[in-house]
């Protein structure tokens, strides 16, 4: 027994490590949405996609917000401009008031829970309204990158993923427009 006070230390070392060990969401407790992070709640007021139209950008379906950042370099006809621009308009006034709507639901969501007023009742009800939003959003932005793609022709759309660093996107299949 002569390790025994190394190990009581070690013991020790580890029971003092675990207790002030943080969590990944140690700080997040201060925020005024739990759920939602400052960005989060930035980019759902501004109408930006965050990542929720990635099955559409990956599989070579451009949206009009990064079309337009590469306009000149896809060498697009000025038709083709002013159809992205409209269409860039035309998603973020719809997205919008989808993202304000959003970050409403979960500021409710995070009252409730708050001011213990929670039942499994209006859980199920508040979720299932937060589900139905976020899915209207990411229609949103989904549904841009259909109108985008239709504007332009097969070699912009494979320049285009060269651009953005997909290479080999856009250039296996053939869009249906």
């Amino acid at each position: 027994m002569k390790h025994k006070p190394l190990f009581v230390f070690a013991f020790g070392l580890l029971v003092v490590g675990a207790a002030t060990a943080q969590t990944p969401y140690a700080g997040m407790q201060s925020r005024p949405i739990k759920a939602l992070s400052d960005e989060q709640v930035a980019d759902l007021r501004a109408g930006r996609g965050m990542g929720l139209a990635l099955a559409a950008e990956l599989n070579g379906y451009p949206g009009p917000a990064h079309l337009l950042e590469l306009a000149d370099q896809l060498d697009l006809s000025d038709e083709q401009r002013t159809t992205a621009q409209r269409l860039f308009d035309s998603m973020k006034a719809e997205s919008i008031p989808i993202g304000e709507r959003l970050i409403a639901q979960e500021a409710d969501l995070d009252r409730l829970f708050a001011e213990h007023k929670i039942t499994p009742e209006n859980l199920a009800t508040v979720t299932a309204e937060i589900g139905e939003t976020q899915a209207k959003l990411r229609d949103a932005h989904l549904k841009y990158h259909l109108a985008t793609v239709a504007l332009l022709r097969p070699s912009q759309i494979q320049r285009y993923a060269v651009l953005r660093g997909y290479s080999g996107i856009g250039q296996e299949h053939q869009h249906h427009n």
